[in-house]
């Protein structure tokens, strides 16, 4: 093959590569961008720069955090990503003998099944690509003082990666200067020891900021298909594309309650709750809203029908404890937006000009945050505001405390409030269906004549009060097949 061959592969590669990256996250797995962007808050200030900077693969971590804030523009986010990695795979294809550029795709195969683990943080390819370019500068023919001198910034540059660069530069060397490497690393280790004493050395050899969960690393278990599905259940939920929702549903099920949450929910935004809601797997009592549980997923989509139902100080709760519950201490800009949106609805001003103020920081919140100043002061368009003006008109006028096993009251309570609150009437119904409270749906079925707005009674009432009537034996009935598996999981 003739040079000039060579280099038009070459170029080809890199082309095929970027293409196939950019449809990759763009196409198959945008909600994995969204996923990612939603678990963090990227400030454009000096004060979180140098907080970042503070900490060893600091600089990574922040260009790792700089590049994923424009996933909120799914296209934009997977063309940086696309170029992220063609970045890393022209680099390789420079570090290795001419004859082996076609290995140059080990590196991006690599780390786009690394990048499987949705814990994994975009620091970890942001760090490779730096570890690369340094070893590209080829400071010397051989490892010396310069090596000494660069490795500890690099190190607090980019983090562990940095191990990378000294494989390489042996590489370069040749072997023989093995030995060199050996008393560097010996010097690094010592460095370690006295500039990170309050990190554990296994943490400080591993990374700070590669992995979402301190302490633990990437289990290789590649892209699951349950936990992505999930993944984009909540993706569908936070832009309210329910009719996506409810196709998907029909094609492919996860048995878990966020699945559950998920399609009931967009169930009940098309009005549809009462007819199909157990034409779809029910997880039980949770099914329409989780109850409280400690970690950053989890309790979303929960969160997201507290809000549309006006029961704001829980979804202000829940997703507060979602932002709490993020393992690596950052925030996060959407759920920041909602806390933010439920203290405006609530008339808590003051203490939502503090999340907002952080999301005035920000590229992509800083205009909601801006127009969200200009509502809190002038309260008459506050309440006329499309979304904020009806929350306050349906939330509950009182405040008091619940526990989770009165959810069904606490809706009713919240229809009663608001008789326009159709919601609310349909989750109340489908509240007391699922806990398999057969008197109290039969005693408050006629509130669905009376204030559902339906022209006649819902397919999914009409199916229950069949199995009510003939005691669950009605052959190919969806609500009494759910019965049936709820008796058995309790061993009735």
């Amino acid at each position: 093959m003739t040079k000039a061959m060579a280099k038009y592969g070459q170029w080809g590669l890199s082309v095929l590569v970027g293409i196939v990256m950019f449809l990759f996250w763009y196409v198959w797995y945008p909600h994995a961008l969204s996923y990612q962007e939603q678990y963090q808050l990227f400030l454009l200030s000096g004060d979180y720069f140098l907080e970042k900077i503070s900490l060893p693969g600091g600089f990574a971590d922040w260009l790792g955090e700089f590049i994923v804030q424009f996933y909120y523009v799914e296209w934009l986010g997977a063309l940086l990503l696309a170029l992220l990695y063609v970045s890393i795979q022209r680099l390789t294809m420079v570090l290795l003998p001419p004859a082996w550029w076609s290995f140059s795709i080990v590196p991006i195969a690599l780390l786009c099944w690394l990048m499987g683990d949705i814990n994994v943080l975009l620091s970890l390819p942001v760090a490779v690509l730096l570890a690369l370019a340094l070893a590209c500068i080829r400071l010397a023919k051989s490892l010396s003082w310069m090596d000494v001198l660069i490795l500890p910034i690099a190190y607090w540059m980019i983090g562990p990666v940095v191990w990378l660069y000294l494989i390489i530069r042996v590489i370069q060397t040749g072997w023989k200067h093995l030995w060199s490497a050996g008393w560097l690393v010996a010097v690094q280790l010592m460095v370690y020891a006295c500039l990170l004493p309050q990190w554990p050395l296994q943490q400080a050899m591993t990374g700070l900021s590669y992995y979402r969960v301190p302490l633990q690393y990437p289990q290789w278990s590649g892209y699951d298909k349950d936990m992505y599905e999930l993944i984009r259940l909540d993706y569908l939920v936070r832009n309210e594309r329910w009719d996506e929702i409810v196709k998907r549903a029909g094609e492919y099920q996860v048995k878990t309650p966020f699945w559950s949450n998920c399609v009931n929910l967009a169930l009940s935004q098309k009005r549809l709750l009462a007819d199909r809601m157990f034409d779809f797997y029910q997880s039980g009592e949770d099914a329409l809203i989780m109850p409280r549980t400690r970690d950053l997923t989890s309790m979303l989509p929960s969160a997201e029908a507290f809000w549309r139902l006006g029961m704001v100080n829980s979804a202000q709760r829940y997703m507060f404890d979602s932002q709490e519950s993020i393992l690596n201490a950052r925030k996060s800009g959407r759920l920041t937006k909602r806390i933010a949106e439920c203290m405006m609805v609530n008339g808590h001003y003051q203490t939502a000009a503090k999340q907002i103020g952080l999301l005035k920081k920000s590229i992509f919140y800083r205009s909601w945050a801006e127009e969200a100043e200009t509502l809190m002061a002038d309260e008459s368009k506050m309440n006329a505001h499309p979304v904020y003006g009806r929350l306050r008109q349906l939330r509950y006028k009182e405040d008091f405390l619940y526990s989770y096993e009165e959810m069904d009251k606490m809706l009713g309570l919240l229809f009663l409030n608001n008789k326009d609150n159709r919601m609310a009437l349909d989750y109340f119904l489908a509240q007391m269906l699922l806990k398999g409270n057969m008197q109290g749906f039969q005693q408050y079925l006629g509130l669905a004549q009376q204030y559902g707005g339906y022209r006649q009674m819902p397919l999914g009432y009409q199916d229950a009060m069949r199995c009510i009537q003939m005691q669950g034996r009605v052959q190919g009935s969806p609500y009494a097949n759910y019965v049936k598996r709820m008796m058995e999981r309790r061993g009735e």
